[in-house]
């Protein structure tokens, strides 16, 4: 019996409980859910730690240049600070409101009733389509079997 399995006679069932290891169905289900985020997301992080970098390594070689004489670790922070607007923190706070605010015409759109974007990241999913594959109804998906039917009959 599958585990959460219930029974549903009034009956009993005797069973031999067997640990199996990791490489059970059970075992193999229960993984750490992924945090989703947008391709943009990625991409833009992504820039951001090369850009930190960048300002981290410049910043050390401004600082090895004027030399370490005095107080050299607040002369480190001084340029860290003054290089600091490397990093476009204004990019993602409009990436962000720019989704929004398209997540929030597409609720409040008369042309597509019954559209609901969910999260925010919806936009920019919309935009990176390429291909749209429906039946002849539009319906997006199928059962199973009733798939298999359909290419029986017609094969």
């Amino acid at each position: 019996m599958w585990a959460d399995t219930v029974l549903a006679s009034p009956g009993y069932v005797i069973g031999v409980i067997v640990y199996s290891g990791k490489h059970t169905r059970s075992q193999m289900n229960t993984k750490i859910a992924q945090s989703k985020m947008c391709l943009l997301d990625i991409e833009v992080n992504f820039l951001s730690k090369i850009l930190f970098s960048f300002l981290v390594i410049l910043s050390i070689g401004i600082s090895t240049l004027n030399g370490f004489h005095g107080d050299w670790k607040m002369f480190y922070f001084r340029v860290v600070l003054l290089l600091s607007s490397i990093i476009p923190i204004s990019l993602r706070v409009n990436l962000d409101l720019a989704k929004l605010w398209y997540s929030y015409n597409i609720n409040n759109d008369v042309g597509i009733k019954g559209a609901f974007a969910r999260n925010s990241n919806i936009p920019e999913d919309l935009g990176r389509i390429q291909f749209l594959i429906t039946d002849k109804t539009g319906t997006l998906t199928q059962n199973d079997m009733i798939c298999k039917k359909i290419f029986t009959e017609y094969a």
